[in-house]
């Protein structure tokens, strides 16, 4: 599970820390104040890595590339996003909100989250929805390392749970690789069972960082993969169910930039956006919350 290995990672963390303040504070409280920043400061520098990856990928990119300057406030802005949603909602919260299903009659939504990730990636939405008593249901994607069509009846389930509550079909909202699964899910089922499918941020097309993928779902995010060509067919396609991608020019996970668009659908750029920041922004959110009245 991943809240038990996040938290196990966590812990690790402040036990470094701990070991090294109590190491050095008495012979040199420099040493140990400089041993903190590098401890606190570590995944800002590999995600630094990422975005000048990104920068340098998406140069051949056919859309166009952020400029320095976004990429440089991207890189703030996940330095603080990532370790909130992986050392805080991941580990910690992933019960703080449980699913909700009011027989409200109106649309509800189904959330799928991305690669290593749980429902608590999803915590300000469902205090959202939860606070505008909207039906939703947010899903665990097990096992997972897995692959993808592992998912399918996770997602399935989910669908079933909230149109029984609400009577219509959910909004299906996915950040990353739950964007894949939801095309996964497409492949056998009927596209009118769910109103629409908004993504964000996720690799339709592959994303250049999977060629590193050792994991049965990383390598079936490698661009011009086998899994990725069989999933692109007519049914997981635009053609069975209308679809909202938003995507950034300046993503550090899912890049270049084209990847994370789909032909005939509803492209919407987020410009200087960070791949977990994107699933952040309260004006995306707001745009795909607006989707649940929309026709």
């Amino acid at each position: 599970m991943v809240a038990r290995a996040q938290r196990w990672l966590v812990l690790a963390w402040l036990v470094a820390a701990v070991a090294w303040t109590a190491a050095w504070w008495s012979r040199s409280p420099a040493m140990a104040i400089a041993g903190l920043l590098v401890l606190s400061g570590s995944h800002a520098v590999f995600l630094a890595f990422e975005f000048v990856l990104a920068w340098r990928v998406d140069e051949s990119d056919p859309l166009p590339r952020a400029s320095a300057w976004q990429f440089f406030k991207a890189w703030l802005a996940e330095s603080i996003a990532a370790p909130r949603v992986f050392a805080w909602y991941q580990p910690f919260r992933w019960r703080a909100i449980p699913d909700h299903l009011p027989q409200a009659g109106r649309r509800g939504v189904v959330l799928v989250h991305g690669f290593v990730g749980n429902r608590a990636f999803w915590t300000p939405w469902l205090r959202e929805l939860r606070a505008a008593d909207r039906a939703f249901v947010a899903v665990d994607l097990e096992p997972v390392f897995g692959s993808i069509d592992r998912y399918v009846q996770t997602i399935d389930a989910a669908i079933v749970r909230v149109t029984a509550a609400t009577g219509q079909p959910p909004l299906l909202i996915c950040h990353s690789m739950g964007g894949l699964a939801a095309r996964a899910w497409l492949r056998d089922a009927d596209g009118a069972r769910v109103h629409r499918i908004a993504t964000l941020g996720t690799p339709h097309r592959g994303t250049w960082l999977a060629r590193f993928g050792r994991t049965a779902n990383g390598r079936q995010m490698r661009m011009g993969g086998e899994w990725l060509q069989r999933i692109d067919g007519e049914r997981t396609s635009v053609q069975q169910v209308p679809f909202s991608c938003w995507y950034s020019n300046s993503d550090n996970i899912v890049f270049p930039t084209s990847v994370a668009t789909l032909p005939g659908a509803d492209n919407r750029l987020a410009a200087g956006r960070g791949h977990v920041e994107l699933a952040f922004d309260a004006p995306v959110r707001r745009e795909v919350l607006a989707l649940l009245d929309a026709t």
